[in-house]
């Protein structure tokens, strides 16, 4: 299983922070937002990944993370994505890197409080297809949102003005090797990306998407409201883990 995280675009909805460096590499509260997204496919076991950046501070992508040693990597791999071709765009780059094997892709700005080994296991155990974590939200439009049919997903509409549901699909997609020949068919959607939307809805048809409904917090750090309010998340996080540890020294 290899990993995938998407850490290019050019972050218009966060400027002017973005004016200067690129959007995963802003603080989250103690570390850059990148450090989030490979931490979370370590920790599921996942220690093959890639890195999709993009801007004028891909770069510095190199200089902060180097070969991953930090994270327990013997290397980092990394490709560049030029413009905002949108996700599906940016994950067409990684074919190569595939090898034809299954992957597990993170969007750079989701930061997650639970570990998603459980996720990828029952990925690993589906015979194809793919799997995705979907969150409720008090803000569905802002997102993927799917259509219940009972415990089936029959469609997923982007951004929807009047959503069907109150869940969110988060940036944590896993696909077998037909992602690519999915992304390689699509058309640019009204705003003139190649949408990961679409390479789900194939897969739904094609009768083989899954899902599980994530457990603890989880939020995309994309806009200034849900940057800081990672910024919060995390922070809370640390604080209890930070006061669980002075107790226990005191006692």
């Amino acid at each position: 299983m290899k990993g995938v995280i998407l850490a290019g675009g050019l972050g218009s909805r966060l400027r002017p922070l973005t004016k200067v460096t690129n959007k995963h590499l802003l603080p989250i509260y103690d570390k850059p937002m990148i450090y989030y997204p490979i931490e979370t496919l370590v920790r599921a076991g996942i220690k093959d990944i890639m890195i999709v950046t993009g801007g004028n501070s891909a770069g510095d992508f190199l200089r902060l993370l180097g070969n991953g040693r930090e994270f327990g990597l013997k290397d980092i791999y990394y490709t560049y994505q030029e413009g905002e071709g949108g996700i599906a765009d940016a994950l067409k780059l990684c074919e190569h890197f595939a090898e034809g094997r299954r992957i597990v892709v993170v969007l750079g700005d989701n930061i997650v409080q639970d570990d998603i080994a459980p996720y990828v296991r029952a990925f690993e155990e589906q015979n194809s297809g793919a799997r995705i974590l979907l969150k409720k939200v008090p803000d569905p439009e802002r997102f993927g949102v799917p259509e219940l049919d009972g415990d089936r997903i029959v469609r997923i509409e982007e951004k929807p003005a009047a959503p069907k549901s109150t869940y969110a699909v988060t940036g944590i997609y896993m696909y077998d090797r037909r992602v690519f020949d999915f992304c390689r068919h699509l058309k640019p959607s009204e705003r003139g990306e190649l949408e990961i939307t679409d390479v789900n809805n194939q897969y739904i048809k094609e009768g083989d998407l899954y899902y599980d409904v994530l457990d603890g917090w989880w939020t995309d750090a994309g806009q200034f409201e849900s940057l800081f309010l990672a910024n919060q998340l995390v922070a809370r996080a640390r604080g209890a883990e930070d006061y669980a540890g002075a107790a226990s020294t005191k006692n």
